[in-house]
């Protein structure tokens, strides 16, 4: 580590990685739940299905099989890893972190591990802590994951939000390089005075669990849809254009684009501001609904596994959440 602190560090990916609950539910599956219908839901997201946790499948689950297959494809020993970084908003608990959970059922000990809370941006704030920590010199080899169980804090009696969430998790490994530099820009973003149109009202300081709220479905995402569209939109715009200037590069030069898949609306409506056609933007939401945090890093695992990119070339993820938080980056993979 000492040898590689006395040159300017960059930042290479190894390897990703996605992992899912096996349970898939379907829009027919949903039409027996609430009143809805699967033209309905097509219509409005494209989501035609999403994975579902069971009842005993926790965050740090769903991440460890991401995170596993990320090491296996990196060809490292789990070992390696000397810092562990966990985005969700699903956390297995208040405290401990989901990362030292994830940190347990790796087999690692003694290593720092925590979690990132910025809502569906959090793998895109992930990769600029991750960058940081590695441009530093802090750390060499980082286990990044983003992951979340969205079914969880779901009401299910809520025709309007219940169709759009599901479960999974993405991982990264990054480590130090002197050759390298794969994250070419990160630009991030908030804005706390939209805290009410996107959140979960219960279960912390503010509004700890009682009766009360549990009846009230308090403890479930409250999400006023038109209002985090028009929001939305603009700002992941932002974003993009933003990493785009500060990489260098220029839009001709992205081979895809990997939107936070949580509307299918949103997605299009992105990318014909950022004059990108569709032919150009990876979209999964149809099989995956909206999982937060793990929508940018297993739409990019896919990507890669299914050989829609290939080595060096370039990538943008952008993303829009509750906070709002919004981020954006440009890596070459």
């Amino acid at each position: 580590m000492g040898k590689l602190m006395n040159k300017k560090l960059g930042v290479e990916i190894l390897a990703t990685g996605s992992s899912f609950p096996q349970k898939v539910l379907t829009n027919a599956d949903l039409e027996k739940i609430v009143d809805t219908n699967d033209e309905w839901i097509v219509s409005r997201t494209g989501m035609r299905q999403r994975h579902i946790a069971a009842p005993n499948e926790a965050t740090s689950d769903v991440a460890l099989g991401a995170a596993r297959q990320a090491i296996e494809s990196a060809k490292i020993q789990a070992g390696e890893i000397d810092l562990i970084v966990v985005a969700t908003v699903t956390p297995d608990m208040f405290f401990p972190s989901t990362a030292c959970f994830l940190q347990t059922k790796l087999g690692l000990k003694n290593i720092p591990a925590f979690d990132l809370l910025a809502a569906c941006s959090g793998f895109i704030y992930g990769i600029g802590v991750a960058k940081a920590f590695i441009e530093s010199g802090m750390y060499k080899t980082i286990l990044l994951v983003g992951a979340d169980c969205l079914s969880k804090i779901t009401n299910w009696t809520d025709r309007n939000t219940c169709v759009l969430f599901g479960d999974g998790a993405g991982a990264m490994i990054l480590r130090a390089s002197e050759e390298k530099n794969a994250i070419l820009s990160v630009s991030l973003g908030a804005d706390g005075s939209y805290a009410d149109l996107l959140y979960m009202p219960a279960g912390g300081s503010f509004k700890p669990a009682s009766h009360e709220t549990v009846d009230a479905f308090e403890h479930t995402t409250i999400m006023k849809g038109k209002d985090v569209f028009k929001n939305a939109v603009p700002k992941m715009v932002k974003a993009a254009e933003e990493a785009i200037v500060k990489s260098g590069k220029k839009v001709e030069d992205i081979k895809l684009f990997i939107p936070h898949q949580a509307n299918m609306r949103i997605i299009e409506a992105v990318a014909k501001k950022l004059s990108i056609s569709m032919d150009r933007v990876f979209v999964n939401i149809h099989k995956t609904g909206n999982i937060s945090s793990a929508t940018t890093i297993t739409a990019l695992d896919e990507a890669i596994r299914t050989g829609k990119l290939q080595k060096g070339d370039l990538v943008v993820l952008v993303a829009f959440g509750g906070g709002f938080t919004w981020g954006g980056c440009v890596i070459e993979i």
